[in-house]
């Protein structure tokens, strides 16, 4: 225990761990260390997105005018003046043995169109005709088709147009009745 009388305790720190501080003096400089690893990091990020955006703005193609379609102009359709007074049109299909088809068409024009109204009511006699003929070279399964309907209509609103109607246009083409009766 000889040597313990030699080690001086009360030496001012040539031997010994340094003290710690205490109070803010220790705590400050730790907080401003990760303030500063935040707001770097922050700034990172915000560079990585802006560049990201800039790259990608300038890869993608930009609209700058949408295609409409007339009906759709004022955002809603167009309202239309119908033509009713053709009555039902009975003729037979193309098939063996012929199904019995009893359509009533109605003809879709401009509103408050007076010149395709004129034309369609002295033209009647030749829409009949044309409506009985188009109907007799369908054959019943085609006629029965509800996914067909469309199709229908539209042949025959460009038939009308092209074969009979010179002055005016129709717009549309309804079926109000379309029945396909076939005969054992």
């Amino acid at each position: 225990m000889a040597d313990d009388e030699d080690i001086n305790l009360d030496d001012g720190g040539s031997g010994g761990a340094p003290e710690k501080k205490g109070g803010l003096g220790g705590l400050l400089p730790g907080l401003l260390k990760w303030v500063i690893i935040a707001l770097a990091a922050i700034i990172v990020i915000v560079v990585v997105v802006v560049v990201t955006m800039k790259i990608a703005s300038k890869n993608a193609t930009r609209v700058t005018a949408i295609p409409t379609s007339e009906e759709y102009v004022s955002g809603q359709r167009e309202v239309y003046d119908w033509y009713t007074s053709l009555g039902i049109i009975q003729t037979t299909t193309c098939d063996e043995p012929p199904a019995t088809v009893r359509i009533d068409v109605a003809l879709a024009y401009k509103k408050d169109d007076k010149t395709t109204s004129t034309e369609i009511t002295q033209r009647t006699v030749e829409l009949k005709a044309f409506l009985r003929r188009y109907f007799s070279s369908k054959t019943a399964s085609e006629l029965r088709n509800t996914a067909n309907e469309d199709a229908l209509e539209n042949e025959i609103k460009n038939g009308i147009n092209d074969k009979i109607l010179s002055s005016s246009r129709i717009r549309d083409v309804a079926f109000l009745q379309k029945d396909v009766i076939e005969q054992n």
